[in-house]
């Protein structure tokens, strides 16, 4: 009997047509796009600018519709945002007036309106602390460093208690050494929760590091998968274990090699 096909967040025969607008044609970012990912499974999606990362990110978020075919999460089709899907953008969009705990509590609150107020602060607190901010939580966004404000967005996002995770290249404004930390912070966190995690990035050794599989997306227009490379480095990770797992050296070939037969034009293998 064949292996059944994973499908809690399903991606199916999905196509995304622009309008044209002011003269400008009409344009095709995504082209029957169709990806089955596993209840708890971490995967990335990589690819050349324009290759439509980002139309595929807000249709899985609701932002957008697709021209073709759907998107769904345990069966349900994705029409609308949702609270099944908590979202992390490379902006933390944090609302200045509220402290770090406040921002996390109004998410909460939001999502489960009948959950006493002393829970809700219970459980801010405790996501705040999973992410080394429990010294900070009556600050206001504006007393964080860029690296302190993704780590709430972090925080509020598992703290709604999501299906689905999805982050748009979150940790891409951050210095190396910043990133590092974010990426322990986010794969600790995973690694309790094992929520399902569709991430964005530029980063190749971001992806091996954090991944179950790694999605390579075409050049667009009309975008589609053009490879799905399995991680199978050994979880719980360490970031020395992997660099000295030889099987690291092949996947990050193996994925170089794929961008820049694809031409390629800035660094997609910075350091993490």
């Amino acid at each position: 009997m064949p292996p059944v096909e994973p499908s809690f967040l399903k991606i199916a025969s999905v196509s995304k047509v622009f309008p044209s607008v002011d003269g400008r044609p009409e344009y095709e970012a995504l082209r029957d796009v169709s990806l089955a990912i596993a209840e708890g499974e971490f995967v990335s999606i990589i690819g050349h600018s324009g290759c439509g990362k980002s139309t595929l990110m807000n249709i899985l978020a609701g932002l957008d519709r697709p021209t073709l075919g759907g998107a769904y999460v345990d069966g349900k089709k994705i029409t609308e945002p949702g609270p099944d899907r908590g979202i992390v953008f490379q902006n933390h969009s944090l609302l200045p007036w509220l402290s770090v705990q406040g921002n996390i509590e109004m998410a909460i609150a939001t999502v489960f309106p009948d959950l006493p107020h002393n829970e809700v602060a219970h459980r801010a607190r405790k996501h705040l602390e999973k992410v080394h901010l429990g010294k900070h939580l009556h600050k206001k966004p504006s007393e964080l460093s860029g690296g302190m404000k993704q780590r709430v967005g972090i925080a509020r996002a598992f703290a709604i208690q999501p299906k689905v995770l999805l982050l748009d290249e979150p940790f891409g404004a951050l210095d190396a050494l910043t990133r590092g930390l974010m990426q322990d912070d986010l794969i600790n966190i995973w690694e309790v929760e094992r929520k399902t995690v569709v991430l964005i990035t530029h980063d190749v050794d971001e992806a091996i590091y954090l991944s179950d599989r790694i999605v390579l997306m075409s050049n667009g227009p009309a975008a589609h998968i053009g490879e799905i490379v399995p991680v199978t480095l050994p979880r719980p990770r360490t970031r020395d274990a992997m660099l000295d797992n030889p099987e690291y050296d092949s996947i990050r070939k193996h994925l170089l090699h794929y961008l820049a037969s694809r031409g390629e034009h800035r660094t997609l293998a910075k350091a993490s």
